[in-house]
Order: structure tokens, then C-alpha cells, then sequence
């Protein structure tokens, strides 16, 4: 299926969603201006249409090594995620980040489509269904967050709390060492940045048992401080971390 096709497809799914979808996106603080008004769940059950199998946001296991053909297929749904990603249709970039494959993707591709985030739900797609599975997301958290663009620093926290979920062989230093980090930006008052680092701060406290005394200690410290954004993440943070039915991950 070539992006054409793939395009062809969204125009007609959005022509079925029930009148007033597109519009709805905007009371969310979704920008959709070049939206189709296709529903999220209609978006991920057409990537797994394009993908000849399930891909790795749906649980696909690895190919057999060496497998020519399977290894032609992976090459054109990115090449395919390529193309879809310099249209301007938004739906078409969230498929591009369900049927790329983390193995193939660049630290200069994850700076372009960083660059060119202009909605938090792209933001945090890409970031949770494949920027976080790359081997470089730990570089670029450090990277991004210095950023003084919106949504490529709200993009490196996301990518906190999205690897704190996913990446189960991480070490607890990596986390407790994004903590200060957490910290230093707790003042950035702009909605989308101070939202993600309450997401990160929240999501590596339920990490585990050790994890949460840390975030939620520091939780408490920023619930304290005179900054009303810092104390905002703070007391949000601390509000979920001491509930007595907080679930924690292992």
C-alpha cells in the first residue's frame, strides 16, 4: 500500500465518522486544522491493516533473522511512515507512527519529527508507539527537554513517563536520575510542558516500590515551593501517588 492509497482510505473513514467529530478534537486541545476527523481506534485498526502482520505497537513477535521478504516488508512501512509523515494530514502522521519500525528509525529522524510536533496527541503518539522502543530515547530525553520549543521539551518528558511504562529492563538510576531534571523544569508554566512533567513524575512514581518514595518525596517538595506551576505538578503528583489504591507497577 503506497501513502496515496493509505491517504485515499482516511479521507474516506473521516467521511464516515458521525458529523462534528473533527470539531470535537478541538475542545480536547487537539490542533485539526488538517485533520480528517478520523477516530483514533479507526486510525489503529487501519494500521494493522497496512502492516502485513502485527506490528510492534500491537505485539507482533520479531521475524526470523535472515528472512529476505520479511525484512523487504519492514523496509516499506518505513519508507511508507516516511511518506505519510511530510503530508500535512494529521491522521496520516499518527499512522506513520504505528507501522514504523523503532529499528530503523534515526536519531535525525526522531529530530525532524520532533521539530515538527504541532499537537500534544502527536507528540505523545510518537512517543509512546515508537520513539521510546529506540535505542536512543535515553539521549534524547536529555536533549529534548533543553529545548526551548514546546512540544520537543514536552516530548523528552513524555518520553519519561512513556519509557517508565514500557521499558521494563531499565534501571531505577535511569529514573531517579531524571528526578532533578524533573525538578529544574517544574517552573515552565506553558500547559503542555508542565502537564508532561506531572505525566513523568507521576509515571515513575508507580514504576515500582522503590521508585515511588523518591517521586513521591519529590512530589512533596515541589507541593511546597512558592512557584505556582511547581506547586500545581506537586500537589497533582502527591494527590495520585498517596492514594491508598494506587496500583504499583513491578
Amino acid at each position: 500500500m503506497n501513502h496515496r492509497e493509505v491517504i485515499s482510505r482516511l479521507k474516506q473513514l473521516g467521511k464516515n465518522t458521525k458529523p462534528g467529530y473533527k470539531e470535537g478534537m478541538a475542545r480536547f486541545g487537539i490542533e485539526s486544522s488538517n485533520a480528517l476527523g478520523v477516530p483514533l481506534p479507526e486510525i489503529r485498526k487501519f494500521a494493522k491493516e497496512i502492516i502485513s502482520s502485527e506490528g510492534s505497537p500491537f505485539g507482533r513477535k520479531a521475524p526470523d533473522v535472515g528472512s529476505k521478504l520479511v525484512d523487504i516488508e519492514i523496509g516499506k512501512n518505513h519508507e511508507l511512515a516516511l511518506s505519510l509523515w511530510q503530508t500535512n494530514i494529521h491522521e496520516a502522521k499518527t499512522i506513520a507512527t504505528l507501522i514504523d519500525d523503532p529499528k530503523l528509525v534515526t536519531e535525525n529522524q526522531m529530530d525532524d519529527w520532533a521539530n515538527d510536533f504541532y499537537s500534544w496527541d502527536i507528540c505523545d503518539q510518537c512517543c509512546s508507539n515508537l520513539f521510546d522502543k529506540t535505542p536512543f530515547y535515553k539521549k534524547k530525553i536529555i536533549e529534548w527537554i533543553k529545548s526551548e520549543k514546546e512540544f520537543v521539551r514536552r516530548a523528552g518528558f513524555v518520553l519519561m513517563a512513556t519509557s517508565a511504562v514500557h521499558d521494563k529492563k531499565a534501571p531505577d538510576a535511569q529514573f531517579i536520575e531524571y528526578l532533578p531534571l524533573i525538578k529544574q523544569y517544574s517552573h515552565d508554566k506553558r500547559n503542555f510542558v508542565k502537564k508532561a512533567v506531572n505525566w513523568a513524575l507521576r509515571q515513575i512514581g508507580k514504576r515500582n516500590i522503590s521508585l515511588h518514595k523518591h517521586a513521591l518525596a519529590l512530589a512533596k517538595e515541589l507541593r511546597q515551593t512558592e512557584d505556582k506551576t511547581a506547586r500545581w505538578i506537586g500537589s497533582d503528583a502527591a494527590r495520585e501517588l498517596e492514594r491508598g489504591d494506587l496500583r504499583i507497577r513491578h
